[in-house]
């Protein structure tokens, strides 16, 4: 097995309270509404959406996650939130069964962390952590489609809430 990490950074205009309850906190409301071309659903399938919880993504047919997968549609991904804390903006989650895992990864777990900017916006840092079945070994440029989906994500997210300046306050 081996250990791949990436960290990332986007910024925002949306101050990091928001962004946390759209993105993270009611995601599994919110986002099937924006983007029911990707994600079909996302149910909650143990716990209250909190730290040990089990949530499921259906994916909407011919979503693709990675793009060394790509040509093959994933159906779902299952994933246990690890941390969630709406104080410090913080979410951990990883990723524990579905077709985006097939054989090459074992798991895959995320930490994310929404700080103010200057400007009052968000500073968003991702760091994703890949561990991989066997000696296959993970490169950047596999996990690129993937990213883009996620920063993607996050920008319809971020439309809908300068579009709708009092959800999420």
């Amino acid at each position: 097995m081996a250990i791949t990490t990436f960290t990332d950074e986007h910024s925002s205009p949306i101050p990091p309270s928001r962004i946390f309850k759209a993105s993270i906190v009611d995601s599994h409301n919110l986002i099937p509404k924006l983007m029911p071309q990707a994600i079909k659903s996302i149910e909650i399938i143990h716990g209250d959406g909190g730290a040990g919880s089990i949530k499921q993504i259906n994916f909407a047919e011919g979503t693709m996650i990675l793009n060394f997968y790509v040509g093959s549609p994933f159906k779902y991904m299952k994933y246990r939130v690890d941390e969630l804390n709406e104080d410090t903006f913080t979410y951990g989650y990883t990723t524990v069964e579905g077709d985006s895992l097939v054989d090459k990864l074992e798991k895959i777990t995320y930490y994310v962390k929404f700080e103010p900017s200057p400007d009052g916006g968000t500073i968003s840092k991702v760091t994703s952590i890949y561990h991989t079945v066997g000696d296959f070994t993970l490169k950047e440029e596999d996990v690129k489609a993937g990213k883009e989906r996620v920063v993607a994500m996050y920008k319809v997210v971020e439309a809908f809430l300068i579009q709708n300046p009092d959800a999420y306050v």
